[in-house]
């Protein structure tokens, strides 16, 4: 299947759960809203230039605040965690001169302990971003820092349980010429 077959796919999946199961699911509690389609933009692959990662992630958050009805609820943190992207990919792998480079981000690619890094930063930054544009304020302060953690835990639990289900094919390519 080719990559851009296999990311319209995923486009789509993401969306069907989070619109139709995530977004329906009642509040567990008032801190927890469980949330994982922004690990869509996170497995997008290595090759994206950053304008392009930044523009799929604006439609994909213009088609989750079209079915959520709060234009720019989803859009500005997809955008601002495809912008945040590459910077922290750049400090997570190493700088090496292999022979052999991987064409999207998972834990055989990038390693267990980077990729956890990657998806936890991501993944709080993301939470902070959605709640403080819910509010457009902070608050009870205690509360926000409750709900952004609350919600960022469950997401990491519904992430790690996905890269389990969903186990992706390593698909390298070689540089050398």
């Amino acid at each position: 299947m080719s990559v851009l077959m296999k990311n319209i796919l995923r486009f789509i999946f993401f969306i069907l759960i989070q619109v139709f199961v995530l977004d329906k699911v009642p509040l567990l509690h008032q801190y927890l809203k469980p949330t994982i389609a922004f690990l869509f933009i996170l497995w997008l692959p290595f090759s994206l230039s950053r304008v392009a990662l930044m523009a799929i992630a604006f439609i994909f958050g213009l088609v989750l605040d079209y079915f959520s009805g709060v234009p720019g609820l989803h859009s500005a943190p997809m955008v601002l965690i495809a912008y945040l992207r590459p910077f922290l990919l750049n400090l997570l792998l190493p700088q090496q001169k292999a022979e052999i480079t991987y064409s999207d981000p998972s834990t055989k690619s990038v390693g267990i302990g980077p990729y956890a890094v990657y998806i936890i930063v991501l993944t709080v930054v993301y939470h902070i971003y959605l709640t403080f544009i819910e509010w457009m304020q902070f608050g009870n302060f205690m509360f926000f820092i409750g709900k952004v953690l609350g919600s960022a835990l469950l997401s990491l639990v519904l992430i790690f349980i996905t890269e389990l289900l969903f186990f992706r094919k390593v698909k390298f390519k070689t540089n050398a010429g």
